[in-house]
């Protein structure tokens, strides 16, 4: 394990063209101690949610926007393909395209193994663990939609990885799990549970946001989240739908738990 560093753009490097970037340093970047990596929603790009990063400023931590592995056709959005030779600036975490035919939607769950190999294999392990020298328990998750799937996929999944036994308990338990995930109306992918009857609940502390109708959460996402993490918490707003919060109300429980999670392991 190299000795930690703080990430430089050109580490990065390597992942293009696979995998885009945006850092956001803090104010004094050699204050650096904890990492938040951002998904955003269906259709959106890391430009967004660097700005948002830059909004949320957390003290000490360097800020991972990332974009989305595959290009999202901006017809599906029902926007206007005026000019196709025009890069695009629409994104999605999954494998494929599929609509559900229950509502004939695009499918919340159309498979996230590339997303979980540039993400958890390229980005966290490869480059900011075996380059960098950070540990997982170094690292937040947060994204929108189904970049909060994404997020608590991840942090499913990785309760899985594979174990060294040379080497302490404390070892053990921070590669298996990262320091918090956030997901704001995004559940659980049923794809990103693993198969393994006995398994452990995922050591991830989990915070779920959403509004007071919404589908993506409704009891039975939330059971089946209560089912697979040790520590899931639920925030339900006032408004009915699960937008990006808006206003200090909406945001303070996910400040509170980003201040929790910065204090602990």
């Amino acid at each position: 394990m190299p000795a930690t560093r703080i990430p430089k753009l050109e580490d990065f490097d390597h992942l293009l063209p696979s995998l885009h970037v945006s850092l956001t340093f803090p104010e004094v970047p050699e204050t650096t101690t904890a990492i938040l990596i951002l998904f955003h929603g269906l259709g959106d790009s890391e430009a967004p949610f660097a700005t948002f990063a830059k909004t949320l400023n957390l003290p000490g931590v360097l800020a991972i926007s990332v974009r989305g592995v595959s290009p999202l056709p901006p017809v599906l959005l029902g926007l206007s393909d005026s000019d196709p030779a025009r890069p695009t600036n629409h994104f999605h975490w999954g494998d494929d395209l599929t609509l559900s035919p229950s509502t004939g939607d695009l499918d919340p769950d159309p498979g996230f193994s590339a997303a979980e190999r540039l993400v958890l294999e390229k980005l966290i392990r490869e480059t900011l663990i075996g380059k960098c020298g950070w540990e997982t328990n170094d690292i937040l998750l947060f994204g929108f939609g189904q970049g909060g799937s994404l997020a608590l996929g991840l942090s499913s999944r990785i309760r899985q990885s594979e174990r060294v036994v040379d080497i302490s308990e404390e070892s053990k338990v921070t590669g298996t799990a990262f320091k918090g995930a956030v997901s704001i109306g995004g559940p659980l992918p049923a794809s990103m549970i693993p198969s393994l009857s006995a398994r452990q609940k995922s050591r991830t502390p989990a915070l779920i946001c959403h509004g007071r109708s919404s589908e993506s959460l409704n009891e039975d996402a939330v059971d089946v989240l209560k089912k697979e993490f040790s520590d899931m918490r639920e925030v339900k707003w006032k408004k009915n739908d699960d937008s990006m919060p808006k206003n200090r109300d909406e945001m303070l429980p996910i400040m509170q738990f980003f201040a929790e999670r910065l204090r602990g392991w």
